[in-house]
């Protein structure tokens, strides 16, 4: 087992580039409820690096045991992801729209199973990852996979923290701007896939 620095060096800064699209995402969730409480923000958190741990695990799994499967998968990765995060995108820039004239204060905010189909939507790319840590033993990709988990907690609690605060700034459009940065990241999902 070789975990010297280049080992964690190379897991956190995949960690990094896996929670962009889970940042991006909290931001949206920070702006769409910026009452959010602290225990909640921490939940929200939670879930993306749950998926960011679990999805490149499986990636690992799939790779070492049924790589044929999955590669036959991975050609639907950018589809999924579009359809997941436009529809949820859409659903808060309808709602932002429709409630932009009411004078309603208090947002219902993310629930369970929008943060669901969020992290998945953004983590699914993280199944990619399998074939980068292939080469590990069980016990390297676990610890890989828990390093990418943690940086991504870190990375969406800021997300959550800076949303919070530009959404009680940008109160009124704060569900249309989250609903269209949903979309845009289906979208950037989507077309890099195929470049």
């Amino acid at each position: 087992m070789n975990l010297g620095f280049s080992f964690f060096f190379k897991s956190i800064m995949l960690g990094v580039g896996l929670a962009m699209d889970a940042f991006s995402v909290s931001l949206a969730n920070g702006l769409n409820e910026p009452t959010m409480k602290q225990k909640k923000m921490c939940g929200v958190a939670s879930v993306f690096a749950i998926f960011q741990f679990v999805m490149p695990m499986a990636g690992w799994i799939c790779v070492t045991t049924i790589a044929k499967i999955f590669c036959a998968f991975q050609k639907f990765i950018p589809w999924i992801a579009l359809v997941l995060l436009g529809y949820i995108g859409g659903k808060m820039l309808y709602e932002g729209i429709k409630n932009k004239d009411s004078d309603e204060e208090e947002k219902i905010g993310v629930g369970i199973k929008a943060l669901l189909i969020q992290g998945i939507a953004t983590s699914i790319d993280a199944l990619s990852v399998g074939f980068t840590i292939s080469e590990y033993n069980c016990l390297e990709s676990l610890l890989a996979c828990l390093l990418i988990g943690i940086v991504t907690f870190f990375i969406c609690y800021a997300g959550l923290a800076i949303g919070k605060k530009a959404g009680t700034k940008l109160a009124a459009k704060a569900g249309i701007l989250g609903g269209i940065i949903l979309i845009v990241i289906g979208l950037e999902i989507f077309i890099t896939s195929f470049m």
